[in-house]
């Protein structure tokens, strides 16, 4: 049986106990030892910022033009729906084929996702129909760049720093994150949002580039197949799961995900016009964009305090009472009435969201077998991503019924009694 618990003959999940986690301890940002991970790091956290530059600007002018709720809530549902649908099979794909050809068709579709937002703005000719139909295509392009995006940087840095690896790879993302509101809101107010979406395209060319000279292809410890890549249908996913359940760690793990994700998700970021209008501040979008960006700066400092400190190894049930806390946060933010209160609490959420979102992840990538990593890589994303579809029911759509705060603090309040339940779960695992 070798580190990930898998068994040697039947290339099996170990049914008998969680696999033993190696890992470097107390050792800061062992991941940025690895000159290509660095290289990585950088690449990806531009496309990164790019996303973000985009949805700032799409989701500012289609809440200007149609001011609907709905709107937002039905933005979430297309964007997330195909991590639902797809996860697995494109965790299946990277797992047949080099990621490096499956991020980069991700990267290119992005770019013609921006440069037709940019056209669109720039003729004035932007219908709901096209909004709905780029949100699904940069939909696609997000599950498919997911799971390869995983075994890459697994190939770069292999097991012995792969905590590191994922949680400064989810900081970097979050740079992206943080960086996207304000300079897409800067972009805005000085070119315009046609122009600013054009120039934001050339931001994912790095990434593209830089995958045509590394060596690595996700594939470091299997040999890959030119087979057929399976875990398209629900059957399949299923089976993912059957497998997934016979460790308890990686069953609770992709359980925490996906309850996060299916009731509230990210969708209170689509709402975040309309809360920044009910908190009382300025119509110019610059409160608008401070308020995506504090959740983006706690995940960041987050990120690079645990990371500084190596802090934190991971354990499910670290990651359960970590989601417990953000439930918490959430709620507190749905029911603030000022402002700064507002952003101090999205920035306590954004160090939660990272710490938990980025061990989950670990675990289920370190345990699971060489021979199904992408596809419970792909599994543990339809979890966590693909289910955020949901939120935009249960946050959006019931906003406009109830009101945003309403709707994001009954969402945070009912997952607060799942992550209760899931942490009594997770406790045997724990003290394995």
């Amino acid at each position: 049986m070798d580190s990930y618990g898998q068994d040697a003959k039947t290339g099996s999940l170990n049914t008998s106990a969680a696999a033993p986690i190696t890992q470097s301890k107390g050792v800061a940002f062992a991941a940025l030892r690895h000159r290509n991970f660095r290289i990585y790091f950088a690449v990806t956290m531009l496309s990164m910022m790019a996303d973000n530059i985009e949805h700032v600007i799409s989701y500012w002018l289609l809440f200007q033009r149609f001011k609907s709720p709905v709107l937002g809530g039905f933005a979430i549902i297309s964007h997330w729906t195909p991590f639902l649908l797809f996860s697995v099979y494109f965790g299946a794909l990277a797992d047949r084929y080099d990621a490096r050809r499956v991020i980069q068709t991700a990267q290119i579709m992005y770019m013609g996702v921006s440069l037709t937002w940019g056209v669109l703005f720039l003729t004035g000719t932007i219908q709901l129909w096209h909004a709905c139909l780029l949100l699904v295509v940069h939909g696609m392009a997000g599950v498919m760049w997911s799971p390869g995006s995983q075994l890459l940087i697994h190939d770069i840095v292999g097991g012995e720093h792969l905590q590191s690896a994922v949680r400064l790879n989810a900081t970097g993302r979050q740079l992206g994150v943080f960086f996207g509101p304000a300079v897409g809101g800067g972009l805005m107010l000085l070119l315009g949002p046609p122009m600013g979406l054009f120039m934001n395209a050339a931001l994912y060319l790095p990434l593209t580039i830089w995958l045509l000279v590394v060596p690595y292809t996700g594939h470091r410890d299997k040999q890959s197949s030119g087979k057929k890549p399976s875990g398209l249908s629900l059957r399949d996913a299923l089976e993912v799961m059957r497998e997934a359940s016979a460790n308890p760690t990686i069953l609770s793990m992709v359980l925490l995900g996906g309850a996060t994700s299916l009731l509230v998700g990210n969708a209170f970021q689509a709402q975040m016009p309309e809360f920044a209008l009910d908190l009382g501040t300025d119509k110019q979008g610059f409160a608008y964009s401070a308020l995506l960006a504090a959740n983006a700066a706690g995940a960041v400092v987050g990120g690079l305090l645990l990371e500084g400190k190596g802090l934190l190894q991971p354990s499910a049930r670290t990651a359960t009472i970590c989601a417990i806390l953000w439930c918490l946060v959430i709620a507190g933010f749905a029911a603030a009435a000022s402002y700064p209160l507002a952003l101090v609490l999205l920035f306590c959420a954004g160090v939660l969201n990272l710490t938990y979102v980025s061990m989950a992840q670990t675990l289920v990538q370190l345990l699971a077998p060489s021979n199904l990593r992408g596809r419970l890589v792909g599994l543990f994303n339809m979890s966590s991503n693909g289910l955020r579809a949901f939120s935009g029911l249960t946050v959006g759509v019931l906003g406009g019924l109830i009101g945003v705060h309403w709707s994001l603090a009954l969402s945070a309040t009912a997952l607060l009694a799942v992550t209760i339940a899931l942490f009594a779960f997770s406790l045997p695992s724990s003290s394995d």
